[in-house]
């Protein structure tokens, strides 16, 4: 196991990720993003899940847009300091989207709140993730201290990457959290 404190590799690493999944054509994107929302909704745990927390997608990432338009409910992350918020939403929900921190879209603040203690699946967006879990994220280290918490240390986390993405060993640090698994268009793969 190697560790890296060279912030450096993760910067060269994640600007070359990066720009690969901006050049990819938005019509291969959404046909691979649709394979990993199959795969998915087809997984058991998918299935049997509560309350799942997901993301809206940005900056190229895997579109789950299918997947949040299934009648379920969802959890979607709202920044707040360095910190994620996690609201309930679902299809025809009465609080609307909008954008928020960094661009990204989120819930309104008003909205309600997720119930921790309801939340059975955490779909985490990466811009890589290693075959060991190791997730290389934007930088900013929200998740990393979401899931460094007891509140959702036991939840099960899967990256959505695009196959590309799903390389053999990330550069990783003492405080990362492997994910329990990983989502490409590819199909499902599990921490070794």
């Amino acid at each position: 196991m190697s560790f890296s404190s060279d912030i450096t590799d993760k910067e060269s690493q994640r600007r070359s990720l990066l720009k690969a999944r901006q050049a990819m054509p938005q019509r291969i994107r959404a046909e691979k993003s649709g394979r990993i929302c199959q795969h998915l909704y087809s997984w058991a745990v998918f299935g049997q899940s509560r309350l799942t927390l997901a993301y809206c997608t940005s900056n190229g990432e895997p579109d789950l847009g299918s997947l949040l338009q299934q009648p379920r409910s969802w959890g979607l992350p709202r920044c707040e300091g360095k910190t994620l918020k996690w609201h309930r939403w679902y299809p025809n929900s009465p609080w609307q989207l909008r954008s928020g921190a960094y661009g990204i879209t989120e819930p309104d603040p008003e909205s309600p709140l997720a119930d921790p203690g309801k939340v059975d699946l955490i779909l985490v967006p990466c811009i890589a993730c290693d075959v060991s879990g190791y997730r290389l994220g934007y930088g900013g280290g929200f998740y990393d201290r979401m899931l460094s918490s007891p509140t959702w240390a036991d939840k099960p986390t899967i990256g959505i990457v695009f196959e590309y993405a799903r390389i053999p060993q990330l550069p990783r640090d003492i405080w990362d959290i492997p994910l329990d698994g990983i989502c490409t268009e590819s199909g499902l793969f599990f921490r070794r």
